[in-house]
């Protein structure tokens, strides 16, 4: 699950205060919830609440979210003119006919290839269905 990592600090504030209220003042509830708080107060006065949002997302967000496709391309074609360009780049994520590559080096030689890499919807699609 991904979490909104664009969250409103008053609202966590609020949230936690009407939590804390239901535990003894120095419960080890309490006190947790005590340093859960000032941890963000304090990242936000030092103005390092945009650092903390990334840090967030990034923590939450799964590994598939990550993963970018470069360029997509309907034909082998018009994917092959593009890599004899001077854009494509080493490790440049790329969709063809809905497939995914990889640009990588040639064996030998100077240039660019592309190597099959199957993109995470792909590899979702041959997923055998989970037994429950």
């Amino acid at each position: 699950m991904t979490y909104n990592h664009n969250f409103d600090t008053n609202s966590v504030f609020e949230i936690l205060r009407t939590i804390n209220e239901k535990y003894a003042e120095g419960s080890p509830e309490d006190e947790a919830l005590r340093i859960a708080a000032v941890a963000l107060f304090y990242v936000r006065e030092i103005q390092k609440l945009d650092d903390y949002r990334e840090f967030f997302r990034s923590f939450y967000t799964p590994a598939i979210d990550y993963i970018v496709v470069a360029q997509t391309f309907a034909t082998r074609d018009e994917a092959d003119i593009w890599l004899a360009g001077a854009t494509a780049r080493d490790g440049d994520l790329v969709r063809i006919a809905g497939q995914g590559f990889q640009v990588m080096p040639q064996w030998k030689g100077t240039g660019l290839r592309f190597v099959r890499m199957p993109l995470p919807e792909e590899l979702m699609k041959n997923e055998p269905p989970k037994s429950g």
